[in-house]
């Protein structure tokens, strides 16, 4: 949690600026972009969003990214609304923030950093909060405008908004590396464990099917939805963070694994990804992904743009089917829904759906179904009496066509995955 900068307990004033730069031909549409930036704001406790703009500007100044006219403007409005930590939704070099924290004495955050403390704020597991600590250490590294001895508090945040103040360039860097280099050595324990608990549900044979989609595009009420869990699921950015899954049943009676994963989101800062690498390894290893879009949102295709580019630059391998949910059907007008269902029904790989209601849900269980079905073959396979332990997984695992009992064993007849059959080789073997 972000601690108050000084000026006394309770929640910080802040302001959000989105710096359009008019030049850039692919620049996001400023006024949904802005919308989204305050809500980064708002899923960070202890900051009071007191108001936001859009700055325009040809080209980012070296020295303050805003021209001098108007960095004087935005101190004077900064100082007659009393804002204590202005959010810069952009990239800031670390001159440009130390020039207008000094011009506009109050704390500068910029998108990178706010995320990283919202991260910080959310981690739940001990992969997921040593990952975020290294991402910020090694964000602020090239900064080094404020004193590290906030390191050693046991607090959530990261103490980019509260700092005791500036300190020697050497002894920050030596404080950080010292701080990097312990927590590489956890980390590394910790990922060995995770990988023998990821060896160990290889060996569950049920196929994968993992949730993503843009931040705040209802994924997590999908889940609680499917699954009956409690996951935390709000309306708000970055809800959840570390990865959950559960065994669900589908109508048709097949076992499949449903995984939930962090919330992508636009200009996402090149050191966060590591720091939710297990969640999304999940997505890696998944047979089937489910792109959750909140079909509501005027953005709803640029979302899916970002979604789609980071599933690539993950390495997400293009023959792993993927079914769309349009999720937030009733939030649409009527006319509107009745126009989304229908475009829905006549695609095979989209599903309408309110995850708050159930509406559409039995259609996209049935579309799951017979996605996992595609890539099925038959085979027969002899296994001896003294080999109940296959049989017994052949069973559990619902594959199971047919069986007839012969003088050495059962010759079954089993319809399964490539997957499912290198599972079964390699746990038998």
């Amino acid at each position: 949690m972000i601690l108050d900068t000084g000026t006394g307990p309770g929640v910080t004033r802040a302001w959000v600026i989105h710096p359009e730069l008019t030049s850039d031909q692919e620049r996001r549409d400023a006024e949904p972009a802005l919308e989204e930036a305050v809500s980064l704001a708002l899923a960070l406790p202890g900051l009071e969003v007191v108001g936001s703009q859009i700055v325009r500007l040809a080209k980012p100044h070296p020295g303050h990214l805003f021209g001098t006219g108007k960095t004087e403007e935005l101190a004077e409005g900064i100082k007659a609304k009393d804002i204590e930590l202005v959010l810069i939704d952009g990239p800031v070099s670390p001159v440009q923030q130390r020039n207008l924290e000094r011009q506009w004495k109050v704390k500068i955050l910029d998108r990178t950093g706010l995320i990283l403390e919202i991260f910080s704020d959310r981690a739940a597991t001990r992969e997921g909060v040593l990952q975020v600590e290294m991402a910020a250490l090694s964000y602020q590294r090239t900064r080094l405008v404020r004193a590290w001895t906030h390191l050693e508090r046991q607090r959530g945040g990261l103490g980019f908004v509260g700092g005791p103040g500036e300190t020697q360039i050497e002894a920050d860097r030596r404080a950080i590396d010292e701080q990097l280099n312990r927590l590489r050595k956890q980390l590394s324990k910790v990922v060995r464990t995770r990988e023998l608990h990821r060896a160990s549900r290889a060996k569950v044979p049920f196929p994968v099917v993992a949730l993503v989609g843009y931040t705040n595009a209802g994924k997590s009420t999908l889940f609680n939805r499917m699954t009956g869990a409690e996951v935390m699921a709000k309306d708000m950015l970055f809800a959840t963070l570390d990865p959950t899954m559960r065994s669900i049943d589908l109508p048709g009676g097949r076992q499949v694994i449903l995984s939930d994963t962090v919330g992508f989101i636009s200009d996402l800062p090149t050191q966060l990804v590591a720091a939710f690498r297990a969640t999304l390894e999940e997505v890696l290893g998944a047979d089937l992904i489910l792109h959750v879009r909140d079909i509501s949102h005027d953005e709803s295709e640029e979302q899916a743009e970002d979604v789609l580019s980071i599933l690539a630059d993950l390495g997400v391998e293009e023959d792993v089917p993927l079914i769309e949910v349009w999720n937030k059907i009733d939030q649409l007008p009527a006319e509107t829904r009745t126009a989304y269902e229908t475009q829905a029904e006549r695609t095979e790989e989209v599903v309408a759906i309110s995850a708050l209601t159930g509406d559409g849900l039995e259609r996209l269980y049935a579309v799951i179904d017979t996605a996992l079905t595609q890539d099925t073959f038959d085979q027969t396979l002899d296994i001896p009496f003294a080999e109940g332990r296959q049989r017994a997984w052949l069973h559990d695992t619902g594959v199971v066509e047919d069986e007839t009992e012969t003088e050495d064993g059962w010759q079954v007849r089993v319809r399964w995955t490539e997957k499912q059959a290198a599972q079964f080789t390699k746990a038998h073997t």
